[in-house]
Parts: structure tokens; C-alpha cells; sequence
């Protein structure tokens, strides 16, 4: 079956089982599940067999717990760059090994509890090195730990996701003056040190960009240990950063010519004395996601078609705040899911949140959408309604998984559920509200009544906070 065929036949399902409703829930994710296992598996089978890899999921692509415990049931690991990214990786029941911290601000209590549970950590400055030894002396630790190289190769097509330019906020400076000794010496100091890490970018490096930065940390690598005299370095870290075909309806990303580039740019990497660590994220779930949205109104205004739909900015963030490099492909779609057909106009495609530049797609040719329509916004498995934004206050949307039965029949599974007005209250702040007080101290009402103020953070809030 066609991957649009695909998408038509989970939608006319959502539809018939009543996961998309126009005034329940007139918006929702899904993840084709069998599309990922067969994304996961393209990529395992593209590393030379000699090699020892751990894919590392990159869980800031997609968060959501049972996505992360099915990317674990598959055979992946987990990278991650919060305390809370740390807790979701955990609850999906990553082990210690199988997690990779990295953060460019990791506080002390961050790596207190990584460095307890053997976490590996992708150290992102001296500073922090400093830290971590400190720490270390106090409670030893079996974690794996290494720095992060900036090796400053230069930039891809989109600035903000590339990471190897010459001022980068993340990593070691390779290339600045004095730099490559001061690693260097930091290693011969600790021969525990075992690891070393990269990370050239994401969407917009282009392969050679990515294997010219790898190549150049391999190197590296290949120094430490020829001053140390032994395999000090066994681990390199060689992040992610595929970058995802948002154009056609493939499946499966290009791990094959990836790994290629890296055996002409880096082939130390694959002479089987170090293991290899991946760290994958939009290039593992963005083909295989798409978010739909019922549309609520439609209109003309100085000649142009504009439909009002449901999916803008709280879960398409990226793509309404740079549409250039990030552009979304859009299907149409009748009330029940099936494909909408008919004369094409150009219209824009617009979201509910209350500012003007909210549009996912501008004057793309469509069959002409009317209210009680549906549109698909395409790729969206990473980055977008698993990540979404708060802006006014529009409630998370549900998020499923769907698996074709070979019948026929899509079985879904609810990965996160749609949040409740309850839950979206509680997360601004109604619990801490206390009814007919005031956050401002000596507040007047307009009939010069003077409100009491809330009541002080207790003392034991307090303590917390500053821990």
C-alpha cells in the first residue's frame, strides 16, 4: 500500500472510530507504526556488522513515553538533554546503559544523579569537566564519560540547526588557538575518560559536512590514545543529524549513504577497535507522523482562498516561525478521512492561534477546502505535536499510534492522551491560587476595596527551589 494510501486509511479510520470528532477533538497526531520499525531497521542494518552501535534516540524529537519504550522495544537507546528527558527515558525503561546525557548546562544535581546511576555524559566544556571531577572524588562513578569537540567546520543551509560553526554555544572549540593541546591534556590526566562526542548539526548539514566534522573528531580520537600508549578512547559519539527528505512520500531515510559517506570520510571509525554511538531523532520519526485538523471556517480576503484549521502554531512551531526552512506538505481531505479531489486553488492554510503570522502553508494548491474538511500536515512525527507550544492556551492533542492489521483494519494505541482543561488549568497555576486574594501586594479593587495578598511560599517550597 502507497504511503498516501496509508495516511487516507488511518484517517477514514480515526474518523469512523471517533479519535477525530469537529468539536471533541478536532485535532490529533498519529504515528504509522509500521513505517517506524521499518525506519529502525534500515537504519540497524546500515552499520557494518564488525561494529558495535548503540542508536541512541534522540529523545527531544519525540518525548512522548510509550514512543520512547516502543524505540526500545526495537533494539534503540536513548539520548538525552534534561533532568526531564532523563525521567521520561527512564520510565520508558531504558537501563543506565543504554542512556546518553548531553547538555550544554547540566547542573550539579543533574550530574550527581547520572554519575550515580552510570550514566554515560557528553561533557560540554571545561567548566563542567571541573565539576564532574569534583563530584567523582566525592561519590565514584562507573559512568562513561568524554567531551564534546566543537570541531568548527563551518555551517549548514539553516544557521539555528547547525552546531560546527565557529561560535558555537555547544562543545570544545577544536580549532581555536591552544585548544586541541588543553583536550588533549585533559584526556592524559584522566585515563578514565573514554568517550568523545560530535554533533555537526541536523537539517541542513549536507553529508560531507557531517563526515568532514566526524572525520576530524575520529582523528582526534586517534591521537589521545597514540599518546596514551593504550585504547584509552573506545567510545565515539558521532550525534546525529541526517537530514530528513520532506519532499516525497519515502519512508525510510538515507542511513545507506550516511554510512558510505563516513566510511570515505572517517574509516577508522569502522575498523572495529571503537564503538559507535548514534544519536538519531528527526530522521527516525518524522516520515512516519502526520497531524490532521478538522478545518473550522473558510474565507477570501483580498483575493486569496484561507482556510482556518485547527494545527498552526502550538503544534507546527517551527514551520509557521521559519516557513522557509521549514515547510510542511499539506493533503486534503474530506469530513470522513478519504482523499479530497477536484479543481485545485491556491489557499492558505491557517491555524487557530491569535496572531497573524500563524499559517503552516501559504497559497499551496488544493482541492478548494471547505468548513467540516480535514487537512493532513505531512512528516510530522518529530518536533511537532509531541513538542507542542502553549500559545494561547490551546489544549496538547491526543497523539496515536496505528498499525495496519493485513485485513485491513487500523489498530491504534494511545500514546499520549488529549489534555484535559483540568490538566491545563493545573499546569497555569490553579492549584497555587488561592480564591478572592491577589498576587500584588496592597491591590485596590475599582471600588477601592483593598484584596488580601496570596499567601507567602512556605519555607519548605523554599529550601526546594533553591536545591
Amino acid at each position: 500500500m502507497s504511503e498516501p494510501a496509508r495516511r487516507e486509511r488511518i484517517l477514514q479510520a480515526a474518523v469512523a472510530g471517533g479519535l477525530l470528532e469537529p468539536e471533541e477533538i478536532p485535532l490529533a497526531a498519529f504515528l504509522d507504526l509500521d513505517l517506524v520499525a521499518e525506519n529502525v531497521a534500515a537504519l540497524m542494518r546500515a552499520f557494518p556488522s564488525g561494529v558495535q552501535v548503540l542508536h541512541a534516540f534522540a529523545a527531544k524529537a519525540n518525548s512522548i513515553v510509550p514512543v520512547l519504550a516502543g524505540l526500545r522495544d526495537l533494539g534503540m537507546g536513548c539520548e538525552v538533554a534534561s533532568e526531564g528527558e532523563l525521567a521520561q527515558a527512564l520510565a520508558a525503561g531504558f537501563s543506565p546503559q543504554e542512556i546518553v546525557f548531553d547538555s550544554p548546562a547540566k547542573t550539579a544535581r543533574e550530574l550527581r544523579q547520572a554519575l550515580a546511576a552510570g550514566i554515560a555524559l557528553n561533557i560540554d566544556n571545561f567548566q563542567e569537566l571541573e565539576r564532574i571531577e569534583a563530584l567523582r572524588t566525592q561519590n565514584p562513578s562507573g559512568s562513561s564519560l568524554g567531551l564534546r569537540i566543537n570541531p568548527q567546520i563551518g555551517l549548514g543551509g539553516i544557521a539555528a540547526m547547525s552546531t560546527a560553526g565557529a561560535s558555537s554555544k555547544f562543545g570544545v572549540p577544536l580549532q581555536d588557538p591552544g585548544l586541541r593541546e588543553q583536550i588533549l591534556a585533559a584526556y592524559a590526566a584522566d585515563p578514565a575518560m573514554d568517550r568523545i562526542h560530535t554533533h555537526v548539526g541536523s537539517q541542513g548539514c549536507p553529508l560531507p559536512l557531517i563526515g568532514e566534522g566526524i572525520a576530524k573528531v575520529v582523528d582526534l580520537a586517534e591521537e589521545v590514545n597514540r599518546r596514551a600508549g593504550f585504547q584509552q578512547i573506545r567510545t565515539i559519539d558521532i550525534g546525529g543529524g541526517l537530514p530528513v527528505d520532506f519532499e516525497s512520500d519515502e519512508p525510510v531515510a538515507a542511513f545507506d549513504a550516511y554510512v558510505a559517506q563516513l566510511q570515505e570520510s572517517a574509516p577508522a571509525l569502522f575498523s572495529g577497535v571503537y564503538s559507535v554511538v548514534t544519536e538519531f531523532g528527526r530522521s527516525i520519526l518524522a516520515k512516519a507522523g502526520f497531524t490532521a485538523a478538522f478545518v473550522e471556517y473558510t474565507k477570501v480576503s483580498g483575493g486569496q482562498h484561507i482556510a482556518i484549521t485547527h494545527a498552526g502554531a502550538q503544534v507546527a512551531t517551527r514551520t509557521v516561525f521559519m516557513p522557509e526552512s521549514w515547510p510542511l506538505r499539506v493533503s486534503a481531505h474530506t469530513a470522513d478521512g478519504s482523499r479530497k479531489t477536484g479543481a485545485e486553488i491556491g489557499q492558505d492554510v491557517a491555524g487557530p492561534c491569535c496572531f497573524a503570522g500563524d499559517v503552516v502553508a501559504r497559497n499551496r494548491d488544493l482541492p478548494l477546502l471547505e468548513p467540516g474538511d480535514l487537512v493532513a500536515l505531512l512528516d510530522t512525527g518529530a518536533y511537532y505535536a509531541s513538542t507542542p507550544f502553549t500559545y494561547n492556551s490551546i489544549q496538547q492533542p491526543p497523539v496515536y499510534g496505528a498499525a495496519l492489521e493485513d485485513n485491513g483494519d487500523v489498530r491504534f494505541t494511545l500514546l499520549r492522551g488529549q489534555q484535559s482543561m483540568e490538566a491545563l488549568l493545573m499546569a497555569s497555576g490553579k492549584g497555587l491560587h488561592a480564591a478572592g486574594r491577589t498576587p500584588w501586594p496592597r491591590a485596590i479593587t475599582k471600588s477601592g476595596t483593598a484584596l488580601p495578598a496570596c499567601l507567602p511560599v512556605p519555607a519548605a517550597v523554599r529550601r526546594s527551589a533553591a536545591h
